[in-house]
């Protein structure tokens, strides 16, 4: 008969920022990809304004994993409880809350309590570790980000690109499944190295071109859903002018053919601005000139996307 230990865990930390700013990223788990350097994809599954599902991608161990969580927010304690749904084991259930107090005017203290039920097997000091470090790491990172509060509407950008194809939607998203064929397919891609750790789940290695004809290497996890007819993905190495960049590629049919959208969220590294665009430089370029790299690259993929297809290319529209 195998043993179970219950482990409370309780990590707090500081913050030079509102109470509200930091309780506002806890509670929205949305933005984490472009502000949680593991965590890829986040998909809110329920909500009925109090309590919510969402399903959360992220890196263990080196390896990509799904989580399914229930929370209850409450915006006036500003607190947050929390219950993995089917952890996997040793790990046999998982809990806790997310707490911020004010501690004086812009300043806040974000606690975190965790209470994971551990199988008594081999290997389950580890992965007790592991969820406590995990815990520690999210909560630094929400830290880091809410003492950038005053600025961080300006180094977030987000931006689609659309176009209509009277073609079966299977064809459309092998195209953008098959990434590792977009050299010579796709104006801007060089080169492209793809691995699929497991069916639906790749990491891609692209070699991209700059207007100027330089190259820059991008890696990125792509999380696929062809029942869906979506591509979720999160460059781990973005465009150096970039801290984050996440976004998603959605085939959507209807009676007449299918709409087709690349979407991209990014989070603007503000001490490379200079550096990549030249002296003087401010976030408003910046922002223009991301907003210009991205259409162009979506626009680039689109278009073989249409012509794969078998439906000659038409204008592309700007969303």
């Amino acid at each position: 008969m195998s043993v179970e230990r219950v482990h409370r865990l309780s990590y707090a930390v500081d913050a030079a920022a509102p109470a509200g700013a930091l309780y506002t990223l806890v509670a929205d788990t949305t933005p984490w990809p472009l502000f949680l350097p593991d965590t890829v994809h986040t998909e809110r599954l329920e909500f009925d304004g109090a309590v919510e599902r969402y399903s959360h991608w992220a890196g263990v161990d080196g390896e990509l994993g799904r989580s399914l969580w229930r929370r209850a927010l409450d915006a006036g304690r500003r607190r947050v409880d929390f219950r993995e749904e089917r952890p996997a084991g040793p790990l046999r259930g998982a809990c806790g809350s997310w707490r911020v107090e004010e501690l004086a005017p812009g300043w806040s203290r974000l606690v975190l309590e965790q209470e994971l039920t551990v199988e008594e097997v081999p290997g389950a000091e580890r992965i007790l570790a592991g969820a406590g470090a995990r815990g520690r790491a999210v909560a630094d990172g929400l830290r880091a980000v809410a003492e950038r509060w005053r600025g961080l509407d300006a180094l977030l950008v987000s931006c689609e690109e659309s176009v209509r194809i009277q073609g079966p939607p299977e064809a459309v998203h092998a195209f953008l499944y098959e990434v590792g064929s977009w050299a010579g397919r796709v104006a801007h891609v060089a080169g492209a190295e793809v691995v699929e750790d497991r069916p639906g789940v790749q990491r891609a290695r692209l070699v991209n071109l700059a207007e100027d004809g330089s190259r820059y290497p991008t890696d990125e996890v792509r999380v696929c859903f062809p029942a869906a007819g979506r591509i979720v993905f999160k460059r781990t190495r973005p465009h150096p002018l970039l801290a984050a960049h996440a976004g998603e590629w959605s085939v959507e049919p209807d009676p007449a053919g299918v709409t087709v959208v690349g979407r991209h969220d990014v989070l603007l590294d503000e001490g490379a601005v200079e550096r990549v665009l030249g002296p003087g430089a401010d976030l408003a370029r910046a922002r223009r000139y991301v907003r210009e790299v991205l259409g162009r690259e979506s626009r680039a993929v689109l278009g073989p996307a249409q012509e794969y297809a078998g439906e000659p290319v038409r204008t592309l529209r700007s969303v």
